[in-house]
């Protein structure tokens, strides 16, 4: 598939998912970026390692911007805490030598995606999920993540 057909269909992707499954999706994305953080770590590539990091930053700035803290309740408390902590570890990493904090990103990451995907499941679900997709991901079109 061409580049443009490509951003067409992920911005029909993203403008058609429910809320619940465009979370996942930007889970997804992030930790495809972080996972190629840590190759570009290992094969000493600083600059890609910084890009990729820097794109996974952006996405989580996403999802915690999109967080409803009024009807969240403690759990988007905890989300925004949780995405705090990516970012600053992340942002550490982007400096370090070490791959150490980009894996522990990841590891969270993982088990918070995948809990996601249990939760959509659940019509409750809804209690949860912002009332608006996050930012620059509703008409407008897509970002390649």
């Amino acid at each position: 598939m061409n580049a443009y057909g490509s951003e067409i269909y992920r911005n029909t992707q993203v403008t058609t998912v429910d809320k619940g499954k465009l979370i996942i999706i930007l889970y997804e994305g992030a930790i495809r970026f972080i996972r190629d953080a840590i190759k570009a770590q290992e094969t000493g590539d600083i600059p890609a390692k910084a890009s990729a990091i820097n794109r996974a930053m952006d996405i989580i700035t996403e999802l915690n911007q999109s967080l409803n803290m009024q009807e969240g309740g403690d759990i988007a408390q905890n989300l925004r805490r949780i995405y705090k902590f990516w970012n600053d570890h992340l942002l550490r990493a982007k400096v370090s030598r070490d791959g150490q904090g980009l894996t522990d990103v990841e590891s969270m990451m993982v088990s918070l995606a995948q809990a996601w995907q249990v939760v959509c499941q659940d019509p409750e679900a809804a209690k949860v999920t912002p009332k608006e997709p996050p930012l620059g991901l509703s008409a407008a079109p897509a970002r390649t993540l």
